[in-house]
């Protein structure tokens, strides 16, 4: 950037000025006019490929900014594709790319020419620059500790000259300007509005999510029957389980034998070891059966192969179950506090294993044969609303922006690609 775009950007602008000094008439079209002929073909050529270069340097932009306002929780869920093992940054997005080729096609359709076209790339750049600096000092004040009086003298000089060429290109507001502000303006909404009730719907959960501990309060309040299969409860908990939970067994006085509530995570690594992905807890009382699972998957693991992530999802919780018996034996032993007792307790110690392996096996064997009958995945589909006493703004943003996105843009079923034939939607209202 310092030793050659730089320099030879000041140089072709300079020579640019120069030519303009003798041919004040060819300012529409003075780059190429400003050629000479035997040399206008290839730099004609250079031109088209720099500005394919400049589009797949944008596209790539647009793709990282969506990912990051995904992880943020500050736009709606797409596909996101990765297309490179090694860096975690290439990615794809199929709905934004058909997006950005719409845009163009009705930009280019809207304008018709080069000039607007022009005026408005001008102020979208020279925006950035702006826009760029002013983040610059704060990381020289935040991160950097750069003396004040170097950020004052970076103000006076880039700054200055950054503000002095944007009022030089805000005159051209009105004749295509006003496209990338527009566009800014418009996602900037989108952002805010799916921000915004995202977090209310994640802080509706959280208060009235349902503790391991209440679970069996929950059950025993309703005359619920156990049926055979294993049912698999998908949410975004980590900690808790969703409040749509008590919502169903209030409705529906019916659970699977086997229950597991599984969080989905995406990691910022390539690949998550299969030994590491799932990560299990147990609700107690044990003879609920209700298991609390965190799937983690890396960009380059494949959660489409349905079989096998089903086969996992109960070989691991066999796993766990064993490995759980052996701690709490340990537990048990290390709590022995009298030396007395340590003969009585060391004849003991055989009944105590044997009871422990009868209690594995057969809580192996019921997970397992809830596994032969069937496994059925619940979707949760949380509908919001704005709650009584809600102002004008409230009730727009919630009940007709975000639901009119929702409705729109890819539900979390074909995120997760759940088979249809084996999935129910459970819905619940949330009043925020």
């Amino acid at each position: 950037m310092c030793c050659v775009t730089y320099p030879a950007l000041i140089l072709a602008y300079l020579g640019q000025g120069a030519f303009l000094r003798k041919h004040i008439d060819d300012v529409s079209d003075t780059f190429y006019k400003s050629l000479p002929h035997s040399i206008y073909w290839p730099v004609f050529a250079v031109a088209v490929l720099a500005a394919i270069i400049a589009s797949q340097a944008l596209i790539s932009g647009t793709f990282a900014i969506i990912q990051q306002s995904l992880a943020l929780g500050c736009f709606p869920q797409v596909k996101i594709v990765h297309t490179s093992t090694k860096y975690h940054g290439q990615i794809y997005i199929p709905e934004v790319n058909n997006l950005l080729m719409l845009a163009c096609v009705i930009v280019t359709l809207a304008f018709r020419t080069t000039e607007k076209l022009s005026n408005a790339y001008g102020i979208a750049v020279v925006f950035v620059m702006t826009l760029t600096s002013g983040f610059l000092v704060l990381v020289m004040i935040m991160i950097w500790k750069t003396h004040i009086l170097f950020v004052i003298v970076y103000v006076l000089i880039i700054g200055t000259f950054e503000l002095i060429l944007l009022s030089s290109v805000l005159y051209k507001f009105n004749q295509g300007g006003y496209l990338p502000l527009a566009f800014a303006m418009f996602l900037m909404f989108i952002m805010y509005v799916w921000n915004y009730v995202y977090r209310k719907k994640y802080h509706f959960e959280l208060e009235h999510k349902i503790s391991p501990l209440k679970v069996k309060e929950t059950v025993d309040e309703t005359n619920y029957h156990r049926l055979p299969g294993l049912a698999i409860f998908y949410s975004e908990l980590v900690h808790g389980i969703p409040p749509i939970f008590k919502h169903y067994v209030e409705n529906v006085p019916a659970l699977h034998s086997v229950l597991v509530f599984v969080s989905v995570k995406s990691l910022p690594i390539s690949k998550v070891p299969v030994e590491e992905r799932f990560l299990f807890r147990r609700v107690k009382p044990p003879d609920l059966y209700v298991f609390r699972c965190v799937v983690r998957y890396g960009y380059n693991d494949k959660r489409n192969e349905e079989e096998p992530f089903k086969r996992l999802l109960v070989e691991r919780p066999k796993e766990f179950i064993r490995d759980d018996s052996v701690l709490s034996i340990n537990a048990s032993k290390c709590n022995r506090v009298s030396t007395e007792q340590c003969n009585v307790e060391l004849e003991s110690d055989c009944d105590i294993h044997e009871d422990a392996k009868f209690l594995v096996d057969r809580d192996i064997e019921v997970v397992e044969k809830a596994f032969s009958i069937g496994v059925l995945h619940f979707i949760g589909e949380q509908d919001v609303i704005a709650g009584k006493g809600s102002n004008i703004a409230k009730r727009f943003v919630i009940d007709y922006a975000f639901n009119f996105l929702k409705r729109n843009l890819r539900q979390s079923s074909k995120v997760l690609d759940i088979p249809h034939k084996r999935m129910l939607k459970v819905g619940m209202i949330y009043e925020l």
